[in-house]
């Protein structure tokens, strides 16, 4: 996994995620998810752009379904943006890394 990219679980999602002191970004997908591996190394990019400022990780839905169904997620790609344990921005879809940045900025800032 790149620097700075995390794996999100089940069990360890409210540790890691809801009580976490910095804003959040999980990227919930899938291996067989096309449009998943493609946005996959725009954040990796960023993970390691925003370490110390931003936590992100990655939450493999089939292997961890339980936080997927927690958080309503029906399509992915699905990036979740976290802060204060609440979700504050979504993207679903495969997008551009200049639209994954734009809501890091808004979530850091």
């Amino acid at each position: 996994m790149a620097e700075g990219l995390m794996d999100f679980t089940d069990s360890g999602f409210d540790a890691e995620v809801l009580q976490s002191d910095l804003p959040v970004l999980v990227d919930f997908w899938a291996p067989w998810c096309g449009p998943c591996k493609a946005i996959g190394p725009a954040v990796e990019e960023l993970a390691g752009a925003y370490d110390g400022k931003l936590k992100v990780g990655k939450m493999d839905i089939q292997t961890h379904p339980n936080t997927a169904v927690k958080f309503g997620i029906r399509s992915i790609p699905a990036l979740l943006f976290f802060k204060g344990g609440n979700v504050v921005e979504t993207i679903v879809g495969a997008v551009s890394k200049d639209k994954i940045e734009d809501k890091i900025k808004a979530v850091v800032d």
